[in-house]
């Protein structure tokens, strides 16, 4: 399948859908699972593009994974730090988080190691990770362009006991540190700098550091682990991928109708883009937490909004979509870094908006842009290799038809069954 046509979604009915697990939680407690202390049973598991890159390494590793994606279920043998191969090849593949948290894992495990990925991870930025690496004395030998991918990792165990990291380009990049810190005999500090120090995606770091047992010393925005610790847990669940539901929970605001997303919790969610609840409600959607899940009920028309989406801007293209349809214009601000992701994401928004006859144009003066509102006409859709720019520009199609999805397969990254829950839809 080549392209997706998306029809116009008729009818009032509620809707009920069932999203995969969360791909940030899936792959952090893969990492921890492996450098725990004991065999740890994770469920509700993401199968995706990313999850299977990191899957397929931690084999290479020579970890002992038992994998069982009909129950969504992944079993670990933890080594409390030891890399069974410490002489291995991996392949990240497309894989943003299995990139940086394997990278910083082995560098502070010892050995030696090559890393590869795919052709769209290596246009993605490392090497502020790599820079601070090598200053804590490891040797990183890059491949082809300075900073990025493929390199050779060759070390001992690192004698540092401080890192400056900055969060402005990647969260990914201190995440990574704080969860392989205990590797290191003296333990680390990890001094967070940059925009997103206390970003969602830290928190939900060092929330699940601490679920796994792994014990944190945080001073403000320094964060002291002490090496050797002993953790690990027999069972984790992942919770359903907050992400992906919000595509559902967008589609209650622009079809105006009621939707369920299975198994999503708001009080109790790690996950930082559950803070698109907040704007849905700024557009006058209810929304309420029933046992089987949340569940957003749209209105009948809804106003453009300003939001700041810093800290949950994997929603921005999600937010686009919604904006399409308001009575008013709409301003996503300080979502520049977003530039730099899977596809140049304000470049798809905008470029793609345009192709649909929607008004959208930069505003540099807040790193964002703005969206005005304006009949879809009907067109096809460039996705760039990128999950989000598909997913969200769907949302558009089943309001007005006439949108076709180019490359519908890069959904597989993090959602591949995302078009059969589309499918599923029309009944």
């Amino acid at each position: 399948m080549d392209t997706y046509e998306v029809k116009a979604l008729k009818g009032t009915e509620p809707l009920t859908v069932e999203v995969p697990g969360s791909k940030s939680m899936t792959n952090r407690a893969l990492l921890l699972a492996a450098l725990g202390n004991c065999r740890c049973l994770l469920t509700g598991v993401l199968f995706s593009d990313d999850s299977r890159a990191f899957l397929s390494c931690l084999t290479e590793l020579g970890f002992d994974v038992e994998i069982e994606e009909e129950k969504a279920q992944v079993q670990i043998q933890g080594l409390g730090g030891d890399i069974p191969n410490r002489n291995a090849s991996i392949n990240v593949r497309s894989a943003g988080t299995a990139a940086r948290f394997l990278t910083v894992m082995l560098a502070f495990a010892g050995g030696s190691y090559t890393l590869d990925s795919s052709a769209q991870m290596k246009k993605r930025p490392m090497e502020p990770l790599l820079s601070q690496l090598r200053r804590a004395g490891v040797t990183i030998r890059c491949l082809g362009e300075e900073g990025h991918f493929p390199f050779v990792i060759e070390s001992e165990k690192p004698a540092v006991r401080e890192i400056a990291i900055d969060t402005t380009v990647s969260s990914q990049f201190a995440s990574a540190l704080l969860m392989s810190a205990s590797l290191l005999p003296e333990g680390l500090t990890v001094h967070m700098e940059g925009e997103r120090s206390a970003g969602a995606y830290i928190m939900l770091t060092l929330a699940m550091m601490e679920q796994f047992g792994l014990k944190v010393q945080k001073n403000g925005t320094d964060c002291m682990i002490k090496g050797g610790q002993a953790y690990g847990i027999a069972q984790y669940d992942v919770e359903p991928d907050m992400s992906a539901a919000c595509y559902f929970f967008a589609l209650a605001a622009i079809l105006n109708r009621q939707v369920t997303v299975k198994g999503t919790r708001e009080k109790t969610s790690l996950q930082g883009d559950k803070k698109f609840l907040g704007v849905l409600r700024g557009l006058g959607c209810t929304v309420g937490e029933h046992p089987e899940g949340i569940c957003v009920r749209g209105v009948k028309s809804y106003p453009g909004v300003t939001v700041n989406m810093k800290d949950f801007s994997d929603q921005a293209l999600t937010l686009a979509a919604v904006a399409v349809f308001a009575d008013s214009p709409t301003r996503i601000e300080d979502v520049g870094h977003i530039r730099m992701q899977e596809s140049d994401r304000i470049h798809a928004i905008v470029t793609e908006l345009n192709r649909l006859g929607v008004g959208c144009r930069l505003l540099p003066e807040c790193d964002g842009i703005e969206i005005v509102p304006a009949p879809v006409r009907a067109a096809e859709v460039e996705t760039y290799e990128d999950h989000r720019v598909a997913m969200a520009f769907t949302l558009i199609g089943l309001r007005s038809g006439g949108v076709v999805i180019k490359n519908p397969h890069c959904c597989a990254k993090t959602f591949e069954q995302y078009f059969d829950v589309i499918d599923g839809l029309y009944g």
